[in-house]
């Protein structure tokens, strides 16, 4: 019998924990050892089993709380990684703010003239004039042609907005303005490439 109520001070201990019973005043010990006395086998096994129970449903919630920590700490470090985006976003977009503006329709540098279909307006084909000093005008090219000098002006992406400079120049008095296609930086029959243009 003293065993049992040796093991039953031990439960007590552990459920109710050291500190409470160093908080109990010695009428409550005596108290509490009545009723540990009167405890049937039955009822202290109950005791034990509810005790492990709770100890393991402790440790289950203390494992599910350790998780929780875990994902919020993820969430807080993908919080961190997108606000240092957006913050690196407002910075280029205030660096893009002090840029000049470029047209939307205006390639970085003008037109790359060596990929894709270009088209260019003709001027004028003359055996005895260079103007290769003006090259340096935009869009104002020169190509040699046995011993001709070909010259053209403006570099469109669009016939249709070629045409219209075309139009414009004969307007000016240039009567022999014509367009002439250029794909991959070689001149090409304007009919290869112009079927494919005006039917999109």
């Amino acid at each position: 019998m003293k065993r049992i109520v040796t093991l039953l001070l031990l439960v007590f201990f552990v459920t109710v924990g050291f500190n409470a019973t160093a908080q109990m005043s010695k009428s409550e010990q005596k108290e509490w050892k009545k009723r540990i006395k009167a405890l049937e086998p039955e009822q202290y096994k109950v005791l034990i089993e509810e005790n492990k129970s709770l100890k393991s449903q402790t440790a289950s919630l203390k494992n599910e709380l350790a998780g929780v920590d875990d994902k919020l700490a993820d969430k807080d470090e993908q919080i961190s990684s997108y606000q240092a985006q957006v913050s690196k976003l407002r910075d280029e977009l205030a660096e893009a703010n002090t840029r000049p503006a470029v047209p939307a329709n205006a390639d970085q540098g003008g037109i790359n003239e060596n990929v894709g279909v270009v088209f260019k307006v003709q001027i004028g084909a003359y055996a005895k004039k260079d103007l290769a000093k003006f090259d340096q005008a935009k869009n104002f090219s020169q190509e040699k042609d046995g011993n001709l000098n070909k010259f053209t002006i403006g570099a469109f992406r669009d016939y249709w907005e070629a045409d219209t400079f075309k139009k414009y120049l004969r307007e000016m008095g240039v009567k022999d303005a014509f367009i002439v296609s250029f794909k991959d930086g070689k001149r090409v029959d304007i009919k290869e490439v112009l079927e494919g243009v005006t039917k999109s």
